[in-house]
């Protein structure tokens, strides 16, 4: 199952494994929690390695986490061919079931990600009980950002220059990245660049993707989650997702686009707390209010 570990994970919890699925090596992180708990794998964003939502899972305590660098981004190799949401999704519920776990897990999805955990509750809703969207969309059919801000997304340069990250990272992600230049910092001694085509590959696998037709026949409870300022994806997809989603909340953060990281002690509790709801409070046609 397991080709290799790293003796000390970030955060000094989380255990870093190289596990093996149907011929692709996936560098997986997982946090162990308390007995009883229902896991949580986090699908990241695009071109994002695991230890850029470190501050997330530290902030999240007692709770196992699964996180794993999607094929071709940071420590992964890229396939030799392209893949689509349907396949990652797959290649996610494989992954589960070799680290052991057999029952339902909670997926939270970030961005990019956020459409991957989409697919995933879809594709695999006996194995999805709980569903947390953060700063996503329903995919193609969106309301996208400013034209300046996405032609500065599909392009990786951020991952490999330090210098232009910090000249542009404050505008692309907006909140407390406009404001604290550490945080910036911070976010970059974290990245493991993108290799070759793997951030090509994870911009293909969106190309026409959408969840509009069937996010109505979702029947997880869902929290949606979305920063007030989000020059990448507009607040006007979060109120479509929680419309859309019958069993949804959504949940506003006054913050931009990667809030779970600038804003992973305030968000945290609220994940948490959806989380460990046994309850089935959330109505059957979309809150769609913060």
């Amino acid at each position: 199952m397991t080709a290799g570990r790293d003796k000390a994970g970030f955060a000094g919890a989380v255990e870093i494994r190289r596990v093996d699925v149907d011929g692709q090596r996936l560098r997986v992180g997982v946090r162990h929690g308390d007995a009883g708990t229902t896991p949580l794998l986090i699908f990241n964003g695009v071109g994002a390695n695991l230890e850029l939502v470190e501050p997330f899972i530290s902030a999240m305590p007692g709770v196992e986490v699964v996180i794993f660098d999607i094929p071709g981004v940071g420590g992964s190799p890229t396939p030799l061919l392209p893949y689509r949401f349907s396949s990652l999704a797959r290649l996610a519920d494989k992954l589960v079931s070799r680290l052991g776990y057999s029952g339902q897990v909670d997926v939270l999805g970030v961005s990019w990600g956020g459409a991957l955990a989409q697919q995933f509750a879809h594709q695999f809703p006996q194995r999805c009980r709980r569903l947390v969207l953060a700063a996503t969309s329903a995919g193609a059919i969106m309301v996208p950002g400013r034209l300046s801000v996405m032609l500065r997304l599909v392009n990786p340069r951020r991952y490999r220059d330090p210098a232009y990250l910090d000249a542009i990272g404050g505008e692309l992600y907006g909140g407390g990245y406009r404001r604290d230049p550490r945080l910036l910092r911070d976010h970059g001694r974290g990245i493991r660049p993108p290799r070759g085509r793997g951030y090509a590959y994870q911009l293909m696998a969106g190309w026409g993707w959408s969840s509009l037709w069937w996010l109505r026949s979702l029947r997880q409870p869902t929290l949606v989650m979305h920063g007030t300022d989000d020059p990448i994806i507009p607040l006007v997809n979060a109120r479509i997702l929680s419309r859309l989603i019958r069993r949804s909340r959504l949940h506003l953060v006054d913050d931009g686009h990667l809030f779970l990281v600038s804003s992973a002690r305030e968000v945290a509790p609220v994940v948490r707390r959806f989380l460990a709801d046994a309850g089935d409070e959330l109505a059957d046609a979309g809150s769609g209010r913060p």
